[in-house]
């Protein structure tokens, strides 16, 4: 059985009204998506900005509500409309790392306790300090650095720093949007590895939202390609990558820079 199993996503926003008694108008985001992502994968979601890349991965996390259509984790529904709390069980099992690591670190709070968070909110027992430590080791900081602020660190700590707070619960579904876009080539590569021992290490499942092809090819199973709010091929990333289907996505591989995650 998958991990998340999504049928009929849809989603769409009203928009403003052309006159003031005209019909009510609506924008789509994201239309009849089905998606499987099997545990312990690695899959890549890749389009043009505004394709319905990060409004999937909102529905596939209860952080939206569908207009239309179900998702179930682990076989259970997610419903976004239950309230925060009734969320809960969620949240512990999934993580997250947003592209702006400094955007998404309070600069008011310690490394510690921005990475121990999680184990706070979600009611988490047991030694928390000692698993803060553990997890900034992980992710190669030392301990004392859970003293400092993120202004203290460069791009590409902080990202290590966020990377730490998204798996300090031990999700199992770890998800990406952009994760390293805003980083250099040299930091890329080594989030992308840290990324890769992770997933062999604890069993993470991945779900990865990249304009970065190499990115997508270096980490991922499968490959999710969007436009418009649509679904238009998935499969094997080296199939997908290497002989697409779909003229949208042979135009989309064309069009993107490749950065090989292992250059130095």
């Amino acid at each position: 059985m998958s991990l998340v199993r999504a049928r009929g996503l849809t989603r769409r926003y009203p928009a403003p009204k052309a006159t003031m008694f005209g019909p009510r108008l609506f924008t789509t985001g994201l239309e009849d998506a089905d998606v499987d992502i099997a545990e312990g994968s690695a899959v890549g979601i890749i389009g043009e900005s505004g394709s319905g890349k990060s409004t999937l991965v909102r529905l596939l996390l209860g952080l939206d509500t569908p207009t239309d259509g179900t998702v179930q984790f682990d076989g259970q529904i997610v419903d976004a409309t239950a309230g925060a709390r009734s969320l809960h069980w969620l949240r512990r099992q999934t993580g997250i790392v947003f592209q702006d690591p400094y955007a998404s670190l309070d600069p008011r709070m310690s490394i510690g306790r921005i990475v121990g968070e999680p184990l706070w909110a979600l009611g988490i027992e047991g030694d928390r300090r000692a698993r803060v430590r553990e997890v900034l080791a992980d992710v190669g900081l030392e301990a004392a650095m859970a003293n400092r602020f993120p202004h203290e660190f460069s791009g590409g700590q902080r990202q290590r720093i966020a990377l730490a707070r998204a798996i300090v619960h031990r999700p199992r579904l770890l998800v990406g949007d952009e994760p390293l876009s805003a980083l250099d080539v040299t930091v890329r590569a080594q989030i992308l590895a840290l990324l890769g021992e992770l997933r062999t290490r604890d069993g993470l499942t991945l779900l990865m939202v990249s304009h970065d092809i190499g990115v997508v090819q270096n980490l991922c199973d499968e490959v999710v390609v969007m436009k418009d709010g649509r679904i238009v091929e998935e499969g094997p990333t080296e199939k997908v990558l290497l002989q697409p289907q779909v003229v949208y996505t042979r135009r989309l591989l064309a069009s993107i820079p490749v950065i090989d995650p292992g250059t130095p």
